[in-house]
């Protein structure tokens, strides 16, 4: 009996051609060779995979846990995207994990990620699950203050306008999160002050790693959180 055509929005099935022109559409040849490992860590962008590094290595250095070699990190361009990644790689036996962001916006979508069957059990991990806070992005593993600097200098801020962690807390207090609080303050610099970005500051902190040689309170919780969150997520590995 035929049924017609049936459209559905999850895009979960593994069958081969099926997936054959999603995976020419997203250039899954050169995004598997550059981005994709046998361990897929699964981020939102570009800044979340630098931050992540720079406290990883800090940690190392340490002598602490850092991110497993095995991991790969992936960008994906956003949690609205992550159903489809894995759905594309999935079939290729990987081990897949996903660290995202955790915003008021995105709780709907965590909540059917973490009840869909693309992933194990306790393969999602969310910002939020080591910060304390209702809502988080990368950012919010570093204490206020500490990215209060990292930004002062990313950005080369005159001191007039130098942020403290004081006033990047006021900036906006309708949010916990540091990605609005900054991007409130920047909304009322000047011209030809720079607007905020979510890479100029994870760009410079990687280049700059001995900023999280300090030995204060600021730099030790900001490790100790950025711990926590490497301890879970390379208890998820599923080593050979």
């Amino acid at each position: 009996m035929a049924l017609g055509t049936k459209v559905r929005e999850d895009i979960l099935t593994r069958d081969p051609d099926t997936l054959f022109p999603l995976q020419g559409a997203l250039g899954y040849e050169i995004t598997q060779s550059l981005f994709i490992g046998k361990h897929t860590l699964l981020v939102e962008g570009a800044s979340d995979i630098l931050y992540l590094q720079a406290l990883s290595s800090a940690l190392q250095t340490r002598k602490r846990t850092g991110l497993h070699p095995k991991w790969t990190m992936c960008p994906t361009g956003g949690i609205g995207n992550i159903r489809a990644f894995v759905s594309l790689f999935g079939g290729n036996k990987l081990d897949i994990a996903v660290l995202a962001d955790q915003t008021k916006q995105d709780t709907k979508k965590l909540e059917e990620l973490r009840k869909s069957e693309i992933l194990r059990a306790g393969k999602v991990f969310t910002i939020a699950d080591f910060t304390g806070k209702a809502e988080s992005d990368i950012e919010d593993l570093f204490d206020i203050g500490l990215f209060a600097e990292i930004v002062n200098e990313a950005y080369g801020l005159p001191a007039k306008y130098r942020l403290t962690g004081l006033a990047l807390d006021r900036a906006d207090t309708s949010t916990v999160r540091l990605v609005k609080k900054a991007e409130a303050a920047f909304n009322v610099l000047p011209e030809p002050l720079p607007t905020f970005d979510h890479f100029t500051a994870s760009a410079w902190l990687t280049r700059n790693l001995p900023t999280l040689d300090a030995t204060g309170n600021p730099v030790n919780e900001t490790l100790d959180r950025a711990e926590k969150l490497f301890e879970a997520v390379n208890a998820a590995i599923q080593l050979d």
